[in-house]
């Protein structure tokens, strides 16, 4: 079985550890076959093949790819690309380029040519280390498109990489950037920030229990530099937080302390995280996303143990189909006299209602999915 730590957790954490360096490792992970996954291109679905509902863009090897219609196509070169996020208004993508030392984010047009560098992340400096150059993942832009959202490696002292979500002018440079939050040092960070509907952010804040154990929670804030404050405990240890279309619900990973990352819905409202509900509890999940049509969500999990992360699909009939109703007991001389009729069908369980989309692939699960109309 893949290791929750490697997988499950990912970038944030372990960048603490080791530095970049183990993103790097995550974004290039193999499974141990002999055979190595597919590229999308190369592994196109038969035309009688089960299809998505609009475009879905994600990353794969260094490259980023769109799925339409049921068919892949290659977006840009293998070349460091990941973590595609469509704009509000579907005309472009942001887009992280990662290097050897260093990350930007870009602007890239819908078939993949860039358009604009947001972020200058490298240095001129005649006497250059490691601290001249930072690191820039998870982009997102507002709403009202002139806000990238992105965690970003400031304050940084040295080797000490700790990711903190900073919002800058979608047309301006990180100078005029604001530092939105503190993140605690040696944790891994704030990762993945998410633009709340009704103001705000979501993201995921990394930190220590008192039993040494680190793990994730959501957070909200919806101030510059404000402690926010906490939506799901420690002990659920969530991450990759998604709105759905309508911005009333809101999926997640958890683990609940087990060796699986479980899907996780819960209601939004007024700031405020409702009940969970644990639609996914057998499988290693990343990165949920929903339909724009809310007919559904995708995620990325292994097709088998240790193998490669698959596309995924679960049709919200899994998770919002009314229980069954129960039969009423038959009364003796009743209309009922004689054999109990069946009960009632209810929704087909999670297990049985998903759907494997892909077989032969191998995502990268560090970087999250990006859905169109």
């Amino acid at each position: 079985m893949i290791s929750r730590f490697i997988l499950a957790v990912g970038l944030a954490i372990l960048m603490v550890v080791t530095g970049t360096s183990s993103y790097v490792y995550l974004a290039r992970h193999q499974s141990k076959l002999a055979v190595a996954p597919e590229k999308p291109t190369a592994a196109t679905p038969r035309a009688n093949a089960f299809t998505l509902p609009g475009t879905l863009y994600f990353a794969q090897g260094g490259a980023i790819y769109s799925l339409e219609a049921g068919r892949f196509h290659q977006l840009t070169p293998e070349q460091g690309w990941t973590q595609p996020s469509l704009f509000p208004n579907g005309t472009a993508l942001l887009a992280v380029k990662q290097n050897a030392q260093y990350s930007d984010v870009y602007v890239l047009n819908t078939f993949g040519t860039v358009m604009r560098r947001i972020t200058n992340n490298t240095t001129t400096s005649r006497f250059q280390s490691i601290s001249d150059y930072h690191w820039s993942f998870y982009p997102r832009l507002s709403f009202d498109g002139g806000t990238v959202w992105m965690s970003y490696d400031q304050p940084k002292f040295g080797y000490d990489v700790v990711l903190s979500v900073w919002a800058m002018p979608v047309g301006g440079t990180i100078r005029q950037g604001k530092l939105w939050t503190n993140a605690a040092d040696y944790t891994g960070g704030d990762a993945q920030p998410v633009p709340a509907p009704g103001g705000g952010i979501v993201y995921t804040k990394y930190s220590y229990g008192l039993d040494g154990t680190l793990s994730g929670q959501l957070w909200f804030t919806n101030r510059a530099y404000s402690a926010g404050r906490a939506l799901t405990t420690p002990a659920e240890d969530c991450r990759d937080p998604a709105f759905s279309p309508s911005g009333t619900q809101v999926a997640m990973v958890c683990t609940y302390g087990k060796q699986l990352s479980e899907l996780t819905i819960a209601p939004w409202s007024a700031s405020t995280l409702g009940r969970r509900q644990t639609v996914i509890s057998d499988q290693m999940v990343a990165q949920p996303v929903w339909a724009p049509d809310g007919s559904g969500l995708a995620y990325f999990a292994p097709g088998f143990a240790d193998g490669p992360f698959q596309l995924w699909w679960l049709p919200s009939a899994a998770y919002t189909a009314p229980p069954p109703v129960p039969t009423p007991p038959a009364t003796p001389g009743g209309p009922h006299n004689g054999p109990l009729p069946s009960p009632s069908a209810g929704p087909p369980p999670p297990s049985t209602a998903r759907i494997e989309v892909t077989t032969n692939l191998g995502f990268d699960a560090t970087s999250p999915m990006s859905w169109g109309a």
